[in-house]
């Protein structure tokens, strides 16, 4: 079930927000720290805010496959995202360090994804963070992972 994505918003953006915030409350043991601390943060979905992920515009995403053991036999998987700013003015990093699925949609890539549309963080049947992020050109992407961790990097503005 989803919360604050376009669809919710669209029917009733006031509702939806609070309907979300309640998930998140009801389950906050549950979910992964990072991703509880990103999701309740005052700034997070403030559009207005330079750090907030909303109209950033993606630069990377990398999709890794860090492995130890003799015969680096010991796999799993990492993905890391990086954003440009909506204002330009710094990048956004997420960096999913132990990913279970995922599963890139985009039925129109030529011009880029466009603008990072919504998002929303939720708990997936195992227990596990769900991430899932619409593109405006469109596109949709659902991360199934341990946690997210997220940083700004300043880029002292253009």
């Amino acid at each position: 079930m989803a919360y604050i994505l376009a669809a919710e918003r669209d029917r009733d953006p006031i509702r939806s927000f609070q309907r979300y915030q309640d998930y998140l409350a009801q389950n906050r043991q549950r979910f992964p720290a990072s991703a509880f601390e990103l999701a309740t943060s005052d700034w997070y979905f403030d559009a207005t805010n330079h750090r907030c992920p909303h109209d950033a515009w993606l630069e990377a995403i990398t999709v890794s496959e860090p492995s130890s053991g003799a015969r680096h036999e010991n796999r799993s998987t990492r993905i890391t995202v990086r954003l440009l700013g909506a204002y330009h003015d710094g990048h956004i990093e997420l960096e999913y360090p132990e990913v279970f699925s995922y599963n890139f949609d985009s039925s129109a890539a030529s011009d880029g994804h466009g603008d990072w549309r919504y998002d929303e963080f939720r708990l997936s049947s195992a227990g596990h963070l769900l991430h899932e992020i619409e593109w405006r050109n469109p596109g949709m992407w659902l991360i199934e992972a341990s946690d997210v961790r997220y940083r700004w990097v300043p880029t002292g503005g253009v």
